[in-house]
């Protein structure tokens, strides 16, 4: 009987969570629910120094933010909690024991110096570095020498002889000669748990099925193997591993949360939709298989398997992701596109949010929702029809002072003021009527300068139909404050 696939997202929160995160996260989601199986969230924060409570909600708020919901772990709960590591210690503690007894896991009491003398050295002989099994077999003479004076020790497991060869379902049969995994560390001298410890004994604990992880894990895998055998566990109850690729940037550098840029905060910030990252990670590493990208969340979870993640790297490319944006903003609906951008107006301090307000937004967002790729953008397009002290930009006023702008505004404002009936349709028929076709100008002359006049920059939503929004007493006061300049 095939086991119901449980998988976990297991972070550890030293700030924000970046692509790479989210990656594994969006795919280990998928795969639940494209299998019927469990998506379990996990915080590993036993490095106290590095991980807050901050950090830890902005995780739990960015998995909330896109949509990727858990059924087991914080806010949640579960029948396998609780679910932050640092609640768990005694659990650690217990099975360190268990391994001690065991004599599947040692104390050593190698000091950093002494360990550090023993790289150099096996260095200097071109040999791989790695822990040299010194306190392996200690007497009990040695152990109290080394306690008389004052060595806090560490334990470590046992690496038997002979290698390691697990299947990955990404990568087929992956091997490891233990000449190369030496004795590792499961318990530090403080008696904090390293994270090879934690995060077998809390799959085990909570019945994880299937790890899918970065590709960076791979070799921690033989060292999690072995905790799962000192546990007893049996061959077919081995977590299955998939380790997925690297995420590079253009430079070819592998992602790192160190670059502020491709945390997830950051696009929040700049105006991407969750759908539109959730869309774009999902083809880093996997394809649908017939070449598109635009992927709905229901989409995802219809056709994600394993079997279709790449081994190869992927590579972020963020001219992608931005299209991808504009495309998911433009199948918004006015009423979504309108609830997405409230925030983004309130919090550049455009609008206040008053029903007038908010009425005018409505009207004028169908002008901008084709021309813009983040909603960042959407303050910066609407901000002249709120604008309380309408200025110029600086940079635009120079392209309306001379001679022929002048003469552009003056006849505008000849033949905008009497029009009796103030919408696109009359504006744009007059200003073509005296501009273009009575004064020869080409569109661009003609209009760009009162753009400029009424907007106060060369990048608007539509002209007439922003000159309608903004009203016949200001416009023309624009234009004739325009002709001051």
């Amino acid at each position: 009987m095939t086991k119901k696939v449980k998988v976990r997202f297991a972070p550890s929160p030293t700030g924000d969570l970046h692509v790479g995160n989210i990656r594994t996260a969006l795919f280990d989601w998928a795969y639940a629910r494209h299998t019927g199986g469990t998506f379990l969230f996990r915080i590993e924060d036993t490095d106290t120094t590095r991980v807050t409570d901050e950090y830890i909600q902005a995780a739990i708020d960015t998995l909330k933010w896109l949509g990727l919901n858990w059924d087991e772990g914080p806010e949640v709960g579960g029948e396998n909690g609780p679910y932050l590591q640092s609640q768990r210690l005694g659990i650690y503690a217990e099975w360190a024991q268990k391994f001690l007894d065991q004599k599947d896991a040692y104390h050593c009491y190698c000091s950093a110096d002494e360990l550090e003398a023993v790289r150099e050295a096996q260095r200097a002989a071109n040999v791989a570095p790695g822990y040299n099994g010194h306190c392996r077999d200690l007497t009990s003479d040695q152990i109290a020498a080394y306690k008389a004076e004052g060595r806090l020790p560490v334990v470590r497991m046992r690496m038997p002889d002979g290698g390691t060869t697990f299947n990955d379902l990404i990568r087929g049969d992956v091997s490891f000669d233990h000449k190369f995994v030496p004795d590792f560390v499961l318990v530090r001298g403080d008696g904090s748990p390293l994270y090879t410890l934690a995060v077998a004994v809390d799959d085990v604990l909570m019945k994880v099925t299937h790890v899918l992880r970065g590709e960076d894990l791979l070799s921690s895998t033989p060292r999690q193997i072995r905790v799962y055998q000192a546990m007893g566990l049996a061959l077919e109850d081995y977590p299955v591993f998939a380790h997925l690729p690297f995420v590079m940037g253009q430079d070819n550098a592998k992602l790192s949360k160190r670059n502020g840029e491709v945390s997830i905060a950051w696009y929040r910030d700049k105006g991407f939709l969750p759908e539109a990252i959730c869309n774009y990670l999902a083809l880093l590493g996997w394809s649908p298989g017939d070449d598109r990208e635009n992927v709905t969340m229901k989409e995802l979870t219809e056709l994600f398997t394993v079997e279709k993640v790449h081994s190869s790297p992927a590579r972020f490319d963020m001219k992608k992701l931005e299209a991808i944006n504009g495309d998911k903003i433009r199948a918004l609906t006015i009423d979504e596109f309108l609830d997405w951008s409230l925030p983004f107006l309130t919090k550049a301090g455009v609008i206040t949010g008053s029903a007038d307000e908010i009425a005018l937004v409505k009207l004028a967002l169908p002008l901008i929702q084709e021309r813009i790729i983040m909603l960042s953008e959407v303050p910066t397009m609407l901000k002249f029809l709120f604008v309380k002290n309408f200025a110029v930009e600086a940079d635009s006023v120079a392209k309306i002072t001379d001679d022929a702008s002048k003469q552009v505004l003056q006849r505008s404002l000849k033949e905008l003021e009497p029009l009796a009936t103030w919408n696109h349709d009359s504006i744009e028929a007059t200003l073509r009527s005296s501009l273009i076709e009575e004064m020869g100008l080409k569109p661009r002359i003609a209009f760009g300068a009162v753009r400029i006049a009424t907007t106060g920059s060369t990048i608007s939503p539509p002209l007439f139909e922003s000159m309608e929004l903004l009203g016949k007493e200001a416009s023309l006061a624009r234009i004739r404050a325009g002709l001051e300049l």
